[in-house]
């Protein structure tokens, strides 16, 4: 792919914050994110119990329902002392225990677990698939992580999901407290894609 040159990838997500973000650091490279729920593409099945492959399912699940080159991520919370939950279910981890799916709900199931936890060290990943095609025997891979720790007490306005209990050292802040362009520039994502666009100038996807 000519790095340059302005292209359209689906966004294998119709989650609005992922989009935010990754046009906000894809759009500085040419790339141009479409969310797939644009281009009537139904939410694909996540029934893989690690990130890689449910990234991977999901990638070819959006390039397949539009014949377009796609990037999927599957992301979350990892917290080493619950056994790396919510792991690849945080955006349902409240719903699995019988609670409604929202961000509020899952984190005051975090919240709730980790109460006599005093290890409350965690970490976000991120890992990201591209594909050119739903048959690319190649799909390009990249994982990204930050770490930080979950206070009990929620802090910040911006951000989504866990942002409000995951707490930066480096920073003195959550990450719903950091400004949004150092949370770009910082983030799980972020160092994700940047792992991400060194591979597709190596490779020159789509060129």
């Amino acid at each position: 792919m000519n790095i340059e040159t302005q292209r359209e990838v689906v966004l294998a997500s119709s989650n609005a914050g992922k989009l935010r973000e990754f046009s906000a650091i894809l759009q500085a490279a040419g790339v141009r994110m479409v969310a797939q729920s644009e281009l009537g593409v139904p939410e694909a099945e996540e029934p893989h119990l690690t990130f890689v492959e449910n990234a991977l399912a999901k990638a070819r699940h959006a390039s397949m329902h539009t014949g377009r080159p796609a990037l999927a991520d599957d992301s979350g919370l990892c917290v080493p002392a619950l056994g790396g939950a919510p792991g690849v279910y945080s955006a349902r981890y409240a719903s699995m225990g019988g609670g409604e799916k929202s961000d509020l709900a899952n984190n005051m199931r975090l919240v709730s677990h980790l109460q006599r936890v005093k290890d409350r060290r965690a970490f976000y990943v991120a890992v990201l698939v591209y594909m050119e095609g739903p048959e690319d025997p190649c799909p390009l891979v990249a994982e990204g992580r930050w770490q930080g720790e979950i206070v009990m007490t929620p802090r910040g306005e911006n951000g989504f999901g866990y942002d409000p209990h995951f707490w930066l050292p480096e920073h003195n802040c959550t990450v719903a407290e950091l400004d949004p362009a150092e949370k770009n520039r910082s983030s799980h994502r972020a160092r994700a894609l940047a792992r991400l666009l060194e591979q597709l100038r190596d490779v020159g996807a789509g060129a």
